[in-house]
């Protein structure tokens, strides 16, 4: 028995979306033979990078599949640097200096993205020490009355915040 094509098998395994079949005429007998879908894509895509990309005859082809896909993002080192508004720091006018860089697909998930982004990170060290703080919280009644006696209390907020060397904000806007 003859072995089987490995486009065979993959259709198979996996077919493909794109077929392309065409009929053969070979002496007095019609076959059909299939071309293998093969798409090359050509550009610039790692934004602005760092280090100036090769001259486009010098670069190669790449192939690139579901398993080697964050390898070949990590080696093309994409990256957007920008200007934005800074909307976190309430001042009238003031821009932030963005720069992002992806190695892995994981790397576009929103969470990950304002990581890389400084005011953002800090809000979002912020809101998982007050997830860990919720987390502590339940079923802890001795430290829920604790804290809702501290958060009553004006003198007890005022020690804390000496105790922790944390400015009054109120009152300075």
């Amino acid at each position: 028995m003859a072995k089987e094509s490995m486009q065979k098998k993959l259709d198979r395994v996996r077919p493909p979306r794109v077929q392309i079949k065409y009929e053969v005429e070979i002496g007095d007998a019609m076959e059909m033979k299939e071309l293998p879908f093969v798409l090359g894509v050509l550009g610039d895509y790692t934004g602005k990078p760092e280090k100036p990309l090769p001259p486009l005859k010098q670069r190669k082809f790449v192939n690139i599949d579901r398993d080697n896909f964050d390898k070949v993002l990590e080696g093309m080192a994409p990256r957007l640097a920008y200007r934005a508004d800074d909307k976190l720091s309430g001042e009238e006018g003031k821009q932030l200096n963005v720069e992002l860089k992806f190695k892995s697909m994981d790397d576009f998930h929103p969470e990950n993205v304002a990581r890389q982004i400084g005011p953002l990170k800090q809000l979002l060290q912020t809101r998982d020490k007050l997830k860990d703080l919720l987390g502590k919280l339940e079923g802890n009644d001795k430290l829920d009355e604790l804290l809702q006696s501290v958060l009553n209390s004006t003198e007890a907020q005022q020690s804390l915040k000496k105790d922790l060397g944390v400015e009054d904000s109120a009152g300075k806007e």
